[in-house]
C-alpha cells in the first residue's frame, strides 16, 4: 500500500513502513497505517528528505520474521525504497538488520530490549533502563510494591526484558516471586493467571504484545484480581486498552515516552494535525502508532543532519544528534536514544500520568 501520488524513481523518497497487519500484533496496523499517512504529510510539508517528496509503502510486519526480511529484502534489492522503519517486534528487527546490513538506514522506533549496536540500525525507543526500571523503584518507594510476579511471551523482547527486571530487583530491593511466559498467540494464558491467583505478590509485571495482552487483562479480570493486585506495563496502547474493556484495566499502570493523553504542545499538535487528516473517526492514535511518526522524523532528522542517506555518514553524524517531537526532546548520545518517560495510570480506556520518571 503506497500513500502519495505515483512518481519517477528519481524525485521521491520511499520509506518502507514496516508494521504488523496479522498476528496478536495486528490490532495496531490500522493506527500505524493511518500515522504513516501523517508522517509523510508532515516531513513533505516541511521540504521531504533531502529534497525529495516522501512515500510510504506500508509492509506487513506481523507475520513470519523470515518471510518480512525477505519481502523487504527484495524492495531494497529493486530500488524501490531509501529506509526502512515502522513498529515490528523484536524477533523481526533482528530478521531484518542483516538482511539491510547497512545498505540502506533502517530507524526502529518500537521500546525494545536494549544493546542493539550494528551499524545502520538506529534505535528510538525505551529500554528497560530507561523505562522499566525507574518505574518499578517508583512504585516501591510511592506504593510499596515489592513482590513482583513477571509474565511475557516468549520471544527476544519479554525474555531480555524479564532478564533486566531480575536484575533490577536486586539493585532496587524487589523480589521476583514467579515467572511464566506464554508463546505468541496467547496459548496458556488462562493457567498463567491461575498460578499467579496462587502467588504471593504485590503485582505483575507484563510483557505481552497485542492481542495476547489483551486475553491476559480478560482473564486476570474474570478471576478478580484486579481487586487486589496491580499490573504494570511498558507496552500497553489505547487500541490494546479498547479491546481489554475498561472493566479489565482498573489498577493497570504503564511506563512510556508518549500517551494519546499528553497535554504540551507537540504532542496537542500531533493529536490536531491526526484528526484533520482522518476526521474524529479515523483509527485512534496510541503510542504504538506514535513511534511511527517518531521512526519518519527520525530519519528526516539523521538524514539531514549526516547531509547524505549513507550509513556511514549517519553514523558519524548520530551522537548528538537531537530533535523536539511529540515525545519530547530524543536526543542520541552514543547510539542511544534518550527522552522523557512518563508514568501513568489507567483510567477507562486512556491513561492519567502520575510522574516523569
Amino acid at each position: 500500500m503506497i500513500y502519495a501520488p505515483e512518481r519517477t524513481r528519481s524525485s521521491d523518497w520511499t520509506i518502507a513502513m514496516v508494521v504488523p497487519l496479522q498476528g496478536p500484533a495486528g490490532l495496531f496496523g490500522p493506527s500505524c497505517e493511518a500515522m504513516s499517512e501523517l508522517v509523510a504529510r508532515d516531513l513533505n510539508d516541511a521540504g521531504g528528505i533531502l529534497g525529495r517528496e516522501v512515500r510510504m509503502e506500508v509492509v506487513d510486519g506481523g507475520g513470519d520474521p523470515a518471510r518480512v526480511a525477505a519481502e523487504v529484502g527484495a524492495l531494497v534489492d529493486q530500488g524501490r525504497i531509501d529506509a526502512v522503519t515502522g513498529w515490528h517486534i523484536s524477533s523481526v528487527r533482528h530478521t531484518l538488520a542483516p538482511v539491510l546490513a547497512g545498505r540502506v538506514p533502517y530507524v526502529y522506533p518500537a521500546l525494545y530490549e536494549g544493546g542493539e549496536h550494528r551499524p545502520g540500525v538506529y534505535c528510538s525507543g525505551e529500554t528497560p533502563r530507561l523505562q522499566i526500571e525507574p518505574a518499578l523503584r517508583w512504585m516501591r518507594e510511592h506504593m510499596g510494591m515489592r513482590r513482583w510476579y513477571v509474565v511475557g511471551d516468549d520471544y527476544v523482547w519479554p525474555r531480555r526484558s524479564a532478564a533486566a527486571v531480575h536484575a533490577f530487583a536486586d539493585e532496587i530491593g524487589l523480589d521476583i516471586v514467579g515467572q511464566s511466559f506464554v508463546s505468541l498467540g496467547g496459548r496458556n494464558i488462562g493457567r498463567v493467571v491461575r498460578h499467579i491467583a496462587e502467588t504471593e505478590c504485590d503485582g505483575v509485571c507484563m510483557l505481552l504484545v497485542g492481542q495476547d495482552a489483551v486475553a491476559f487483562n480478560r482473564s486476570f479480570a474474570r478471576a478478580g484480581l484486579q481487586d487486589r493486585l496491580i499490573r504494570f506495563t511498558p507496552l500497553m496502547d489505547e487500541n490494546m486498552m479498547i479491546a481489554s474493556g475498561p472493566g479489565a484495566l482498573v489498577g493497570m499502570f504503564a511506563a512510556a515516552s508518549y500517551f494519546r493523553s499528553k497535554v504540551d504542545t507537540n504532542s496537542m499538535a500531533l493529536l490536531g494535525r491526526y484528526v484533520d487528516l482522518h476526521g474524529p473517526d479515523g483509527p485512534p492514535i496510541t503510542a504504538v502508532s506514535e513511534s511511527c511518526y517518531e521512526g519518519g522524523q527520525t530519519l528526516a532528522q539523521l538524514i539531514g543532519r549526516a547531509g547524505s542517506p549513507s550509513v556511514a555518514a549517519i553514523d558519524a553524524a548520530l551522537d548528538g544528534t537531537a530533535y523536539e517531537g511529540p515525545r519530547g526532546t530524543v536526543e542520541f548520545k552514543g547510539r542511544r536514544a534518550h527522552q522523557p518517560v512518563h508514568l501513568a495510570v489507567a483510567n477507562g480506556l486512556d491513561f492519567d500520568a502520575l510522574t516523569t520518571l
